[in-house]
């Protein structure tokens, strides 16, 4: 069980957040906290919606914050976790093509080196050195 998981009826939910039942379906209404439903319609608090009641209180009772202001912060806050997340994939995504290309380089590079010959090894001649390519086989 994992803290995103609904578990709590409207009543003991009021009872962990110091919150009346009445003001719970209130936040639910201002979409505040959106509690998970059940297929007979009963809402169902997580721990993480009891977190964010006692914060949407904390907010209005010791910050003076109104409701829209509340709800304005929090939509804020989803925006904030929603871009962290995008650019962390997106960082992963321009790594592994960083090491990608870094591979290709890498292997381009190699392969020049097979086709070059280094010219300390070669021996300073007057020799005429006729060339043919190479038999299969040979």
């Amino acid at each position: 069980m994992t803290e995103e998981t609904p578990v709590y009826v409207i009543s003991v939910a009021a009872e962990l957040s110091g919150l009346h039942p009445q003001t719970l379906r209130q936040y639910d209404r201002l979409g505040l906290v959106s509690p998970d439903r059940t297929a007979g319609r009963g809402r169902r608090y997580s721990a993480r919606d009891i977190e964010q009641l006692r914060e949407v209180q904390r907010l209005s009772q010791d910050d003076g914050i109104n409701l829209a202001g509340i709800k304005r912060i929090i939509e804020l806050e989803n925006q904030v976790a929603a871009l962290q997340a995008r650019v962390a994939e997106l960082t992963a995504t321009v790594e592994g093509a960083a090491a990608l290309i870094q591979q290709r380089e890498a292997a381009v590079h190699a392969s020049y080196r097979r086709d070059l010959v280094p010219y300390q090894d070669v021996q300073h001649t007057s020799a005429l050195v006729v060339w043919r390519p190479k038999r299969d086989g040979a």
